[in-house]
Order: C-alpha cells, then sequence, then structure tokens
C-alpha cells in the first residue's frame, strides 16, 4: 500500500515576462477553437443517431462526452487567460510600487 500526502503549500511564480503575453493569447485562441471543434463534432455524433437514445448508443455517447468535454477545454482556456492577466497586473502594480534606482 502506498502513503499518500496531500500538501498544502502554494507555488508562486515570479519569472513573468511581457514577451509571453502574444504566446498566452494564442495559447487560449487556440484552446477556443479546439473547444468550438469538439463541440461541433460532438453535436454531429449526438444527431447521427438520436433516435436510439440508451447506454448502448456508441455515438450518442462518444456526443456526450465530445460536448462535456468541449466545454472544460473552453474553461480551462479561459482560466489560463486570466489568471496570465491577473499576474501580469500583479506585476505591473508591483513595478509601480517600487521606488526607481
Amino acid at each position: 500500500m502506498g502513503v499518500f500526502i496531500m500538501t498544502t503549500k502554494t507555488a508562486t511564480v515570479s519569472n513573468i515576462q511581457p514577451s509571453s503575453l502574444a504566446a498566452v493569447k494564442r495559447l487560449v485562441s487556440l484552446m477556443t477553437a479546439f473547444a468550438w471543434t469538439a463541440l461541433s463534432i460532438g453535436v454531429l455524433l449526438c444527431l447521427i443517431k438520436l433516435g436510439h437514445f440508451s447506454e448502448e448508443n456508441v455515438l450518442l455517447m462518444l456526443g456526450i462526452g465530445f460536448l462535456v468535454g468541449s466545454v472544460f477545454i473552453f474553461v480551462i482556456g479561459t482560466a489560463i487567460g486570466l489568471v496570465h492577466a491577473r499576474m501580469s497586473a500583479a506585476l505591473a502594480e508591483k513595478e509601480q510600487q517600487s521606488p526607481p534606482e
């Protein structure tokens, strides 16, 4: 049997570079496009065999999985963008408060 240890230590990231803003925007846009693609595939799979509504309908189950997955992809992409925006705002505020040398 293994021993499981849960930690509550918070990790901080201090190496935020302003040049990474374009990379984060590109990542958020890419994840949004993936979410819309997964949503479209999910709707298509659900509509192919909607008449037989049962857990044995593999296409329907895959379609529902794609629909749920698209929501998770979109939420994760949005969270990445929001966290980066908050971190860069905190960094800018910290630079404004520090006296120039």
